[in-house]
């Protein structure tokens, strides 16, 4: 399953990374070595409409793991991307899917949600749930109730009580690897109708402080409550890696 998967990921990543840069202009590359064994990618858009997008891979083991649902030697591989828009219309998303092994246990996790960053648009909400619950329906009804449900409870900014977002859906230590494919094959479904319903609306000054403010609730939601940001600095990952999904602007 290790090779199964980190193939699979590298492939979903080069399918979005051709996506968006047909919309605006080449991602820069930048690999990175792990300390003990592998390593990662990160790929980095700073363009027109895409004001920062990181679509980024990783591959990495090591001798112990840095959390506490796994003991011992580990594996880690996955995808993780963000997208911060310069249309203040255009809404954030973010997506990540991976897959860790340890000594005692092996598990997927990870999901995509959508944070509109002072624009709202019920229509955006409606497809991006809808694809999201089309994809997993196909596998089993179930899923999208209890993923969507996830995603409201874990993308909750305690402190802000409230959503960082309108959701999406979001699991954990979940084994079926035919789940996980289904959320990858729908992502760009999912997403690009609404970039490209949105990044030519006009905008405002006004509208780029109204999204730099909430583009600062976004980045506390990322440094003090995401497990893949407490995993990737516990791992002794690549901060530059990591901290790709901080916005370019922000305010409080």
């Amino acid at each position: 399953m290790k090779e199964k998967a980190s193939s699979y990921f590298l492939q979903l990543r080069e399918q979005i990374i051709s996506a968006f840069s047909e919309l605006d202009q080449p991602f820069t590359r930048k690999p990175w070595p792990y300390k003990e064994i592998g390593g990662g990618e990160i790929g980095l858009l700073r363009g027109h409409h895409f004001e920062k997008a990181a679509v980024n891979f990783s591959k990495i083991g090591g001798k112990s793991f840095p959390m506490d649902d796994g003991q011992g030697a580990f594996f880690a591989t996955g995808i993780s991307l963000i997208t911060h828009m310069r249309n203040p219309h255009a809404p954030t998303v973010h997506m990540n899917l991976r897959y860790l092994e340890t000594e005692t246990v092996a598990w997927f996790g990870g999901g995509y949600d959508l944070t509109p960053m002072g624009k709202y648009y019920e229509e955006d909400k409606i497809h991006f749930h809808q694809i999201a619950k089309e994809s997993l329906d196909a596998i089993d009804p179930s899923l999208y109730p209890k993923f969507s449900e996830q995603a409201k409870n874990y993308f909750f900014i305690p402190h802000r009580e409230k959503e960082r977002g309108v959701g999406g859906i979001f699991f954990d230590h979940f084994p079926d690897f035919s789940v996980v494919q289904a959320v990858g094959a729908s992502f760009l479904k999912a997403i690009l109708p609404i970039i490209e319903r949105r990044i030519h609306t006009p905008y405002t000054d006004e509208d780029r402080k109204e999204q730099a403010k909430f583009r600062a609730h976004y980045v506390e939601f990322n440094l003090l409550y995401d497990r893949g940001t407490k995993f990737g600095f516990q791992s002794g990952g690549n901060p530059e890696a990591i901290l790709c999904s901080m916005p370019p602007t922000a305010s409080w």
